[in-house]
């Protein structure tokens, strides 16, 4: 029976819900023992078979219902979590997305997958964007996943930098994760959340203090977790559900508005297509002409087709 008690409203209003799961503390994560998924009231009604699970990326958190209509138009039941030390789950904390080794996430999206199997969805899809995706590949590769499909979204597969400047930030963060994993080694740009937020002209809403619009620090410990879940990429996957890649068709320059509504400032789609046949068996790459970062925050016509194609894809999957 559905605990009740365990339910809350979301920031989202009704008929959005959020409940807290509690998760083992981690030196990995400092003060970050829980994680947050949100779902509509009626999730564990068995109105919908199919459900599908969203993993945000980086200084970000789920506030896309318009792309979560898609899915339940569709007869898809949607979740969405905010893992540990991130958005929702960051309520409370020092520092948001101190997270020193991202496998401790692991223990999030198993938390999160047996409140969706427990409400009777025998078909469940991840979705990952950026560090999500990252974290959802590698995820998916343990034999003992418990999905049935992967979508990565503009998947943080590689440092979008030169080969020298990539090769040192990696060493940086190996030597300094020990030692200072809090020092601030890069940093998240300002221009592309601002290009998106009503406050800047952009058409989304979203709260800044989980999605920030000033520059964002990368640390030394967060570099060298994501560092170590691509080199397991580069490595090779071997996941056995089918996989769909979705990207932009180039990376743009922050610094120009037309690449900000255009192309994907954050990460080079080529990365991603350089890496994605090694993730498994079943992999397809879908390109998306003028989209940014977050596919699904693109200007109309390509977030309906985004939405619309990657639906399909796992209604076929």
């Amino acid at each position: 029976m559905e605990n009740t008690a365990a339910i809350l409203p979301d920031i989202l209003g009704e008929p959005w819900v959020s409940r807290i799961l509690p998760l083992a503390p981690s030196p990995h994560a400092p003060g970050a023992d829980h994680a947050v998924l949100v779902h509509q009231r009626e999730a564990a009604s068995g109105r919908h078979g199919r459900a599908v699970l969203h993993v945000p990326g980086f200084v970000d958190y789920f506030f896309h219902t318009h792309l979560a209509q898609a899915w339940l138009d569709a007869g898809v039941e949607y979740y969405a979590l905010d893992q540990r030390g991130q958005g929702r789950a960051s309520r409370g904390l020092r520092r948001m997305e101190d997270i020193r080794d991202l496998t401790v996430r692991e223990e999030d999206i198993r938390a999160a997958l047996a409140v969706i199997r427990d409400h009777g969805h025998t078909h469940v899809t991840l979705l990952g964007h950026s560090t999500g995706g990252l974290q959802a590949a590698v995820y998916a590769d343990h034999p003992d996943a418990g999905i049935d499909a992967l979508v990565l979204n503009s998947p943080w597969l590689d440092v979008n930098r030169p080969p020298v400047l990539r090769a040192v930030a990696t060493a940086l963060a190996h030597l300094l994760t020990p030692v200072v994993p809090t020092a601030a080694l890069a940093q998240l740009g300002a221009e592309y959340p601002r290009s998106l937020h009503v406050r800047h002209g952009g058409e989304w809403d979203f709260r800044t203090d989980w999605k920030v619009l000033e520059t964002f620090p990368a640390r030394a410990g967060f570099l060298h977790a994501v560092r170590t879940l691509q080199a397991r990429v580069a490595d090779g996957l071997d996941i056995r559900v089918p996989v769909l890649v979705a990207t932009s068709d180039r990376a743009g320059d922050p610094a120009n508005p037309a690449d900000l509504a255009s192309a994907d400032v954050v990460l080079d789609p080529a990365d991603m297509h350089r890496l994605a046949p090694d993730l498994g068996k079943d992999v397809e790459v879908r390109v998306f002409a003028g989209g940014r970062h977050d596919l699904s925050l693109s200007v109309a016509p390509v977030r309906d087709r985004f939405a619309a194609e990657v639906v399909a894809w796992a209604l076929a999957h």
